[in-house]
């Protein structure tokens, strides 16, 4: 599954995509650590597309890395066109920064999130330790790896899963909820900066009962040709949280680049019916009614939590819980002692 991506220059993608000819356009999107494989997919179906629609040829750089340090790296200069993030968050810290618009969530439909997901769970042959909820998870003899939350989306998911099923679970009791979060993340073995090292570490050396990441990732991680053999099983738990894959368009850089109908257009290609199938298959749950209908069996029935529902606004969620000193802090030096 961990393949290297023909065609895509890191060297390009650092310099902004100076590096193509002067004949060439060029595209930079930065995304989140695991979609190596889906926009390996992607890009070269859109590079086709516009070169039918314009003629122009085109060359689509890709930067991977957890989403938070993308947006630190855009922050800092990275002359990213589009963000194809696995959290809000982190496209609204660039706003905020001025750097793409205010209203970036009414850009595109369902709130700029052309997919989503939630968080399932991955575990090794046979299921030997019996996992089937997050209950299991706060065992004294299960072991877990996930990316460490405060700089990958996908772990804070993960970490507002397991938060969100012990405040329903206890009936919003703080001091119980609390608990249950600290021993789960006591519980880690391994905690990678992203979501790629977090696979790496539960799949090929072997660390951990159960890797908490994304049923896509799950998904295709037990099903790809490299870990097959591992007879790896996926338990989709019948409550999880709601994780949206938000989009933008960075309006500074691409007012600066004279990109913005090409990003405009590489970001709405991703709600056609060829690419809200291709998602489907890579295992994301979508929004258009054909690619669901024909992936059906895909999608195990689960109730999916909505963080904005039960805590409040994404700024509330990272005040609370991800700042500094906040409540993931405060129980990561607690689990220490």
């Amino acid at each position: 599954m961990i393949k290297k991506l023909i065609g895509v220059s890191l060297v390009a993608a650092a310099l902004g995509g100076q590096v193509a000819t002067a004949q060439q356009t060029t595209l930079l999107n930065t995304s989140y650590d695991i979609a190596r494989e889906l926009f390996a997919e992607i890009n070269p179906k859109f590079e086709a597309h516009w070169k039918e629609k314009t003629g122009q040829d085109l060359k689509i750089d890709q930067s991977f890395a957890g989403s938070s340090r993308q947006a630190r790296a855009i922050l800092q200069g990275l002359k990213a066109d589009v963000v194809t993030f696995n959290q809000v968050p982190d496209v609204d810290v660039l706003a905020k920064n001025g750097l793409i618009r205010a209203d970036w969530q009414q850009a595109l439909p369902n709130n700029s999130s052309p997919y989503y997901s939630t968080i399932a769970f991955l575990v090794r042959k046979g299921n030997p330790k019996n996992i089937k909820n997050w209950d299991d998870l706060v065992r004294d003899d299960v072991s877990l790896v996930f990316p460490n939350p405060k700089t990958s989306g996908n772990a804070r998911y993960s970490y507002l899963g397991a938060w969100l099923y012990a405040n329903e679970k206890f009936n919003g009791d703080e001091a119980k909820t609390q608990e249950f979060v600290g021993k789960l993340l006591s519980n880690v073995e391994s905690f990678p900066t992203g979501g790629r090292g977090a696979t790496v570490a539960f799949a090929q050396n072997n660390q951990g009962d159960v890797l908490l990441t994304f049923e896509s990732e799950v998904n295709n991680i037990a099903n790809s040709d490299e870990f097959k053999a591992e007879e790896f099983e996926v338990v989709v738990p019948p409550v999880s949280v709601l994780a949206e894959f938000p989009v933008a368009v960075v309006d500074k850089v691409v007012d600066e680049k004279g990109t913005r109908e090409l990003a405009t257009e590489y970001l709405q290609y991703q709600y056609t019916p060829e690419i809200q199938a291709l998602l489907a298959g890579f295992n994301y749950r979508v929004h258009d009614a054909e690619a669901l209908k024909a992936n059906a069996d895909r999608f195990p029935e689960i109730r999916l939590l909505n963080p904005q529902e039960l805590i409040g606004s994404w700024d509330k969620i990272t005040e609370t819980h991800f700042a500094s000193n906040a409540q993931l802090d405060q129980l990561l030096a607690a689990g220490k002692k």
